[in-house]
């Protein structure tokens, strides 16, 4: 798609590490400016305490071809992002793409426990980092976008709309209440933006072999499929790769509009722009969950990728 996206500015929240990362690379690869923001620079670490920092997606950015601004912000801090909005607008003047990929959750994960059970103030803060920074960023960037028609928000989730539908086994209800919660802000960004001619879209990676994951199994991008013997799922893994190269190829689509409110997956969209991941191979996450996962049936992504 070559520089599909030259002259647009993007900020993409939360890209210090996993598909909020590839995203900016992606969309710097087509030419955008893309701001790089979160809480973990080399020299300070959020409570997630991971050493991926936002200096490190600004050099993959530039390193990519594009055009990079790494900005420390606490996206819970209205302050921080108030002056992030008036930073873009006095350096570009405008904004197209916003990727509002804020989590930082994991570490109040209480995997199977109850409300009753779970830590509240835990459970509480999930849905601060999940739900209350995605609105405390729309709610000061948006009113750059809405100066021109043809902007858009890719608001990032985990599962699909359909599949999210149900309360999800295993979860527990504040992480479901988070990522339920990026449907809503989809649909409901979508019916506020459309008159202004821009659109919101909700996106769902599969099971996406981030950093943390790949620590997590003890397993490196290069033998990967070793932790299938203990996760069998995992054969339907993808990188965080081809979750931004499918987003990347959604903002460069003039014809997006018709996802409006709507939740993708980087399967379908895949499908759609026929993308690949660095493999070759083309995961479909969601489908295989579905079919295969869900249904209790043994782990063969055959078909599936």
């Amino acid at each position: 798609m070559g520089a599909a996206l030259s002259g647009k500015v993007a900020v993409v929240a939360g890209a210090t590490r996993g598909a909020s990362r590839a995203i900016a690379v992606e969309l710097g690869r087509l030419g955008a400016t893309v701001y790089v923001t979160g809480r973990t620079t080399r020299t300070e670490r959020s409570e997630v305490d991971r050493p991926e920092s936002i200096e490190d997606t600004a050099e993959l950015v530039e390193d990519a071809g594009g055009k990079a601004i790494a900005v420390r912000v606490d996206h819970l801090e209205s302050a921080q992002v108030a002056s992030l909005a008036e930073r873009v607008d006095r350096e570009q003047g405008r904004l197209d793409i916003l990727v509002n990929g804020l989590w930082g959750g994991d570490p109040y994960l209480e995997w199977e426990a109850p409300i009753w059970k779970h830590n509240l103030e835990n459970g509480l803060r999930q849905l601060q980092l999940g739900v209350h920074s995605h609105l405390i960023t729309s709610h000061h960037l948006l009113p750059l976008m809405i100066r021109q028609p043809g902007g858009l928000v890719v608001e990032m989730t985990d599962g699909t709309q359909e599949y999210n539908a149900n309360y999800r086994k295993g979860a527990t209800l504040p992480y479901y209440l988070a990522k339920a919660n990026g449907h809503l802000l989809a649909i409901g960004q979508a019916a506020e933006l459309e008159p202004y001619g821009c659109t919101a879209i909700g996106f769902t990676p599969g099971w996406l072999r981030s950093e943390a994951m790949l620590e997590g199994f003890g397993v490196t991008e290069e033998n990967w499929r070793d932790a299938c013997a203990e996760h069998p799922h995992f054969v339907i893994s993808e990188t965080p790769t081809f979750a931004g190269r499918t987003v990347a190829a959604l903002a460069a689509d003039p014809d997006r509009a018709r996802f409006a409110g709507k939740t993708v997956s980087s399967g379908q969209l895949a499908k759609l722009y026929s993308i690949n991941d660095v493999d070759g191979s083309r995961p479909d996450a969601w489908r295989y969950i579905e079919e295969v996962e869900s249904v209790g049936k043994p782990a063969d992504a055959t078909g599936y990728r």
